[in-house]
């Protein structure tokens, strides 16, 4: 896996090295939504949260305001708060215990790589999970149980206290929401782990997690894929296995499979488990984004074609918690636009960024950190609560999205390397658009910042006979819309701070905007230019 990530790091290098910048491009924009346009789900940015720290997000005898309020953010823009998803590699290294109120964990030592490495063992008891009352209300999350120990008894317990303590009325009262239970994380790397034997196959995984899966969702008292509670399947780290295999061995017609819903699996563009140099030039790359997607086209298709959602249940930047200066960079916030979106153009209905504290790839940093992020060197002073530019990048998408619930997207055609397009449809109707410049202008970069001027071509989007004698006068009619633009600023594409969306900074101790919003009037016969390094987003 970390061979292929990094080959593809220099296929990218070798394409920004050779690639020219066009000056002007023209873009066909569709005043109907085609018929290909995909739905975009209030929740597309949604959080995955490693578990061993999880009562550091969430607050323990009170709630984490800092996280509250982050999450709280994005709420207002789309209507519904992200889900939350609480697991990954130390969902493989839980038990539950009677003995133990909140968690007890036990971390291996620091370095300067994995300077917040996650724990090695982490035992929880039932308040640990009724910690989930201190999210904001209407979130719906996804626990992850133990696979990993092959230990029905173990497996059961967690599922037990999970779907106990959301029948507390603490839980109840605060509106946060259980979704799904998700039964092992990444298995498909368990042979390199040590979890299982070294010639483990997809064909021993199917069993062994019906062996386990089974007595959890008995114990949780799921029986159907209708709800309130369902199963979430798969989880595999890359394509060691995949849906399509364990679809053909038969795991969606045993008892636990019988009430998955959604199809997970987890994607990240390279691995950083061992140090190394990526360049950041390299990784803002429009190609590189749409190669590491693509690859998935087979799994989504057969997910939908058995009637289940399809996400990726645990995604970000680079693994093993993000390189330095990439992962916690303007960049990244960037990178984060294009990647969201054109996933959903695929039909992937969530993408839920991995965080944890202290990893480099976070959107947000919820607690004071003591060590550098970067090579785990003190902090004097130690750094507050604070948001990274991925943040801002959440913003831009979230904006897209808007707040009615019924917004669909498609890709837009953008003759250029660097410039990425969508646009988004309310009741079928045109509302927004965004553009993406993933040009790396880089602090040190001399002489004149490039930009592409855009120029606007309306579309029908339909055939001419669907959209009926009006067609000529529906995309005239556009031509005399005023809309407002919002522009992601950004001075350095390698910056890890002083961002401004449409004029605000949201770097703030309690994450709200300083200064007055930054509107635009767009003339849309003359067009827009876009820097290198910079996100507009076009209000219609």
């Amino acid at each position: 896996m970390r061979q292929q990530y990094r080959a593809f790091f220099v296929t990218a290098f070798v394409l920004e090295c050779t690639r020219s910048y066009a000056g002007a491009v023209n873009v066909s924009v569709p005043i109907f939504a085609p018929n290909t346009s995909q739905s975009l789900a209030p929740t597309v940015l949604s959080f995955s949260i490693e578990q061993d720290r999880w009562p550091d997000w969430a607050g323990v005898s009170s709630r984490n305001d800092f996280t509250f309020n982050a999450l709280r953010n994005f709420e207002a823009l789309t209507g519904q708060p992200p889900n939350i998803r609480v697991g990954a590699d130390s969902e493989d290294h839980t038990v539950w215990s009677p003995t133990v109120t909140i968690n007890e964990d036990l971390f291996p030592t620091s370095n300067s790589i994995t300077p917040y490495p996650e724990a090695t063992s982490i035992t929880v008891g039932n308040g640990y999970y009724a910690l989930s009352r201190f999210l904001p209300p209407g979130t719906r999350m996804v626990w992850g149980i133990n696979f990993g120990l092959d230990n029905v008894t173990n497996a059961v317990n967690m599922a037990n206290a999970i779907v106990g303590a959301f029948r507390t009325s603490a839980v109840r009262n605060s509106g946060v929401i259980l979704q799904r239970l998700e039964v092992g994380n990444e298995a498909d790397l368990y042979k390199n782990n040590g979890l299982r034997p070294s010639n483990w196959t997809v064909e021993e995984y199917v069993p062994d997690w019906e062996s386990i899966a089974g007595p959890v969702v008995e114990a949780a008292g799921i029986t159907s894929n209708t709800g309130p509670v369902t199963m979430q399947g798969a989880a595999f780290a890359g394509q060691g296995f995949t849906p399509r295999e364990i679809f053909s061995l038969g795991i969606l017609e045993s008892e636990a499979g019988k009430t998955i819903t959604t199809i997970s699996q987890h994607q990240y563009s390279a691995a950083f488990c061992n140090g190394g140099n990526f360049p950041l030039i390299s990784f803002m790359n429009k190609t590189y984004v749409r190669g590491n997607l693509t690859l998935f086209e087979p799994d989504i298709a057969a997910s939908h074609a058995q009637g289940l959602d399809y996400i990726l249940g645990e995604t970000n930047s680079i693994a093993c918690h993000g390189a330095p200066g990439v992962s916690n960079t303007a960049g990244a916030g960037l990178w984060v636009i294009d990647y969201t979106l054109f996933a959903t153009t695929l039909g992937i209905s969530e993408l839920y960024f991995h965080e944890g504290i202290g990893y480099k790839y976070n959107f947000i940093q919820p607690v004071t950190l003591n060590f550098s992020t970067i090579d785990g060197s003190p902090l004097n002073p130690p750094q507050p609560p604070h948001i990274q530019p991925p943040y801002y990048g959440g913003l831009v998408i979230d904006t897209f999205i808007g707040h009615t619930g019924t917004a669909k997207i498609v890709e837009l055609t953008v003759d250029d390397d660097d410039v990425s397009g969508y646009a988004a449809f309310e009741d079928g109707h045109l509302v927004r658009a965004v553009f993406i410049n993933l040009h790396a202008w880089v602090s040190g970069d001399t002489g004149t910042r490039p930009s592409v001027h855009i120029d606007f071509d309306f579309v029908l989007g339909l055939s001419t006979s669907a959209a009926g004698q009006s067609a000529q006068a529906d995309i005239d009619s556009f031509w005399g819309l005023q809309p407002t633009a919002r522009r992601l600023v950004i001075q350095h594409a390698d910056d890890v701070a002083n961002l401004t969306w449409a004029g605000q900074s949201w770097e703030t101790s309690d994450i709200t905007p300083v200064g007055p919003l930054a509107l635009e009037q767009v003339d849309l016969r003359q067009g827009i230019d876009l820097q290198a390094t910079e996100a507009v987003l076009i209000s219609f």
